[in-house]
């Protein structure tokens, strides 16, 4: 970046307020925090029971230590717990309908509101001794343990940690011990009513962060580069006092010959942004525990065009029409690598040359549950793409048509789309809308997300 254009990117940060109307209102870290915590004893209360009783489990240990987090009891620490307290031991145990969850933290002090302190070091130094006397105590038909040969998500269990636990229980104890795999997946997955009311601001400051990059108030042809526009959306998420799950990329598609479309196995290289450009963006944020991945497109327009080209319409609308094939083969039961090959065949069958490569989101970017489709796994994937479909799960869209462009000397581009979809009651529902009009820049008209 010469000194000239990081001059330039460097103004562009003052000018976020033309925008701060446009950005639904975020939440002060102290909000967040009451809010996280009831979102989260509510999950207790609503979900998991039923969820650990689908699975046959009376008993959930969740073990980890200081900087070594297991993935789930990330998603179970009070929102003031940024990391788990030197060995942090998470005892959920079914008592039954009637009485309901029993949440223990073989620790020295309650973690948060919902798990009590079960051991005092002064009457029983050892913690996993008193570990497994809660255990014997209470006599359970299973004890699900956090691995997983599948989902990284289940597997946090360090292999020390798994040592000394059997080494500490009674025969009896060990064996009862089973995977939590499913009921872990299904912990991640699945969607509260208030966390699905939720996600419709999440996706739209996502929207809107995008809106703003892919504007004139932010890349000037000729001086702007794709890496500017990158890190103009980082700073902004930082200003916005929100995080990303991931470094975004931004990368261009033109109708130069000698440029080709970036590989997935590596980055995409600078550019500076011309007119006749068409843009395209991976960006999400993280809020309030829950992530985006959001892509989307824009068009740099030339100077005599004041609208954006008829061919890049009709792209788009093939990128659409995918979309409505893979949502539309969406049915509770379906696996992953069934939901691919039928998209893939029927998208053959219209004419339109696919990749598809959709995955859950939630309290990960990638998150647990089925895998549709991988860029380089076309074919179906092994084990996550053997995961069926859920009610009340979230979803990156995510995916791209292969349209090739008589304008551009019939040059093939890629119509790379990537958007948040909620699966309830049958169907998918586009969180915030999906893109079905590229963003020009300059705008000359009103753009906007329009419904399903």
């Amino acid at each position: 970046m010469n000194k000239f254009t990081f001059t330039f990117i460097a103004l562009l940060f003052t000018i976020h307020s033309l925008f701060a109307q446009d950005i639904p209102k975020i939440l002060a870290l102290k909000d967040r925090a009451v809010l996280q915590d009831q979102l989260l004893e509510e999950r207790f209360k609503s979900l998991l029971p039923s969820l650990m009783r689908k699975q046959g489990i009376d008993m959930w240990l969740i073990i980890a230590r200081e900087y070594n987090e297991d993935p789930i009891i990330k998603t179970m620490l009070p929102s003031t717990w940024l990391n788990a307290r030197r060995r942090t031991i998470l005892l959920i145990y079914d008592k039954g309908e009637k009485e309901g969850l029993e949440c223990l933290a073989v620790a020295r002090y309650n973690v948060g509101t919902i798990f009590k302190s079960a051991w005092k070091p002064e009457e029983e130094p050892n913690q996993w001794k008193r570990l497994s006397a809660l255990i014997e105590e209470r006599n359970p038909k299973k004890i699900a343990i956090d691995v997983s040969e599948q989902y990284a998500h289940s597997d946090g269990l360090s292999h020390s940690e798994h040592e000394t636990l059997i080494e500490n229980l009674s025969q009896k104890s060990k064996e009862k011990i089973v995977s939590s795999e499913k009921l872990a997946v299904g912990w991640l997955e699945s969607r509260t009513p208030r966390e699905i009311a939720l996600y419709e601001t999440l996706d739209r400051i996502t929207h809107q962060i995008i809106a703003e990059a892919f504007s004139d108030k932010v890349v000037v042809p000729g001086v702007t580069t794709t890496e500017d526009v990158v890190w103009y959306l980082r700073e902004r998420v930082a200003e916005l006092k929100l995080d990303t799950w991931f470094h975004p990329t931004v990368d261009v598609q033109r109708p130069d010959p000698d440029k080709t479309n970036w590989p997935y196995d590596r980055r995409p290289a600078e550019d500076v942004i011309l007119p006749g450009d068409l843009l395209h963006c991976d960006f999400g944020i993280t809020y309030l525990r829950l992530n985006t991945d959001v892509q989307e497109l824009a068009y740099v327009l030339r100077p005599e065009e004041k609208e954006l080209p008829e061919y890049l319409r009709k792209a788009l609308a093939a990128g659409n029409k995918v979309q409505d094939i893979m949502t539309g083969f969406f049915k509770v039961g379906m696996t992953g690598n069934q939901i691919l090959a039928l998209s893939l065949r029927k998208a053959e069958q219209d004419g339109l040359v696919a990749q598809i490569y959709s995955h859950p989101v939630g309290y990960h970017g990638h998150a647990a549950g089925p895998a549709i489709g991988m860029w380089d796994m076309q074919g179906g994937v092994p084990g996550n793409g053997e995961y069926p479909l859920n009610e009340n799960t979230a979803y990156a869209i995510e995916l791209n048509a292969k349209v090739k462009i008589p304008e551009w000397g019939n040059k093939e581009i890629r119509i790379m789309l990537e958007e948040q979809g909620l699966f309830i009651n049958g169907k998918v529902h586009y969180i915030d809308g999906r893109q079905k009009q590229i963003l020009t820049i300059p705008r000359r008209s009103t753009i906007q997300h329009l419904g399903q």
